[in-house]
């Protein structure tokens, strides 16, 4: 039992931490005055037994589910009527990471001016924002993978350009975490894998990332030895507390470390969520072994540590790699994009947004429209020889 006892951590934000502690979500509002929140949580968690209770908790509260697998600019803007017709005056983000990123969006525009648009994560944007004007957000996840949970930034489509746009400001970060992972044992194996997967995905891509960020790094390894020892467990044993438990803290960590930087699967992945509202997670478990084989050049050393921390022996790209393969057949991850639903025909615009995307900067071998075509191609057919 002492591996799952209650903690409470304030890096990078507030996180109460262990089981049942979503019991103490009054104590979280009265914290920081919250008299009337306004609980975001997605379409598919409406009538969730836990929605209610959690509902029942704060009795000054009122529920807003309108939000997509993949939230589009409406659905902000519905969040926002509500929260404003309301007379609300702060923000429960309930869900996996869909209803985070629009409950942290909705918190962050319920008291500016400008239009949403106006803050994507370019340059200095963010500048434009008034500061006063941005709700605090309770942050309570329900899956283990997007760690919005303790990020500054949501991603929201924008419906008429078909992208994935990140909004971004500071004081987006929720000011309480609620990691409960009991929220998390109903999670069927295949949400449970892709969203694991996703935070997987995350601590990869930060740690290959270039530059000097030795934090991040650090956070990056032990987020993938955590992903590697308990999510074949979470989806193996959904009740498995421990598993749950340590899996939260891994999407926590894939997210803080991010902050160094992501890379060419989550470039790709943006966009072909955007025009096939594809599921995130299970489309970065699917690209990831493609986006490796073309970064090989440029990761030689950061695989030699990747795969110390994770125990593998060989050769250390062959060995990572082949890790992977196998880690993703044992969660049934789909080995190609064709299987998703995703058309080889999309591929020039893909390439295209994928160049453009934010998370491209942070790609370790530089990558352009064709390159990333290439990437695409690959990953629909299933060649691991063609990125």
């Amino acid at each position: 039992m002492s591996a799952i006892l209650k903690a409470n951590w304030n890096y990078p934000t507030t996180v109460w931490a262990g089981p049942g502690r979503i019991a103490e979500l009054p104590g979280a509002c009265a914290a920081l005055a919250i008299r009337r929140p306004l609980l975001v949580t997605d379409e598919g968690l409406r009538e969730a037994p836990m929605v209610r209770r959690a509902l029942a908790l704060v009795p000054g509260g009122a529920l807003f589910a309108r939000v997509r697998g993949n939230p589009v600019g409406a659905n902000i803007e519905d969040g926002l009527k509500a929260y404003r017709a309301g007379g609300h005056d702060g923000v429960i983000a309930f869900g996996g990471g869909s209803a985070l990123d629009a409950g942290k969006v909705i918190a962050f525009m319920s008291g500016q001016t400008r239009p949403m648009w106006d803050f994507e994560d370019i340059g200095d944007w963010w500048t434009r924002a008034d500061p006063k004007g941005i709700a605090p957000v309770i942050a309570v996840p329900t899956t283990a993978g997007t760690g919005s949970e303790v990020g500054r930034a949501g991603v929201v489509v924008n419906e008429e350009t078909h992208q994935k746009k990140i909004i971004f400001h500071p004081q987006m970060m929720p000011r309480v975490v609620i990691s409960d992972p009991e929220l998390t044992v109903g999670l069927p194996p295949a949400i449970t894998a892709a969203t694991g997967m996703d935070a997987f995905v995350h601590c990869f891509e930060a740690y290959c990332a270039p530059g000097f960020h030795p934090l991040a790094d650090g956070i990056a390894l032990e987020g993938m030895r955590l992903i590697q020892a308990y999510l074949p467990r979470a989806c193996e044993q959904g009740t498995d507390i421990e598993a749950r438990s340590r899996m939260l803290a891994a999407a926590s960590m894939g997210a803080t470390a991010f902050q160094k930087g992501l890379g060419g699967v989550h470039a790709i992945a943006h966009p072909v969520g955007a025009n096939f509202n594809t599921h995130h997670g299970l489309t970065n478990a699917v690209l990831l072994p493609y986006v490796i084989a073309y970064n090989r050049p440029a990761i030689g050393a950061q695989l030699e540590v990747i795969a110390r921390t994770l125990d593998l022996e060989g050769e250390p790209f062959a060995a990572v790699f082949d890790w992977v393969l196998g880690f993703r057949k044992r969660l049934n991850i789909p080995h190609t994009l064709a299987e998703m639903g995703v058309p080889d025909s999309a591929a020039d615009l893909i390439g295209r947004e994928a160049a453009l995307d934010p998370s491209a900067s942070g790609n370790p071998q530089p990558a352009d429209a064709a390159a990333y075509r290439r990437i695409f191609r690959a990953a629909v057919k299933g060649d691991l020889t063609a990125a």
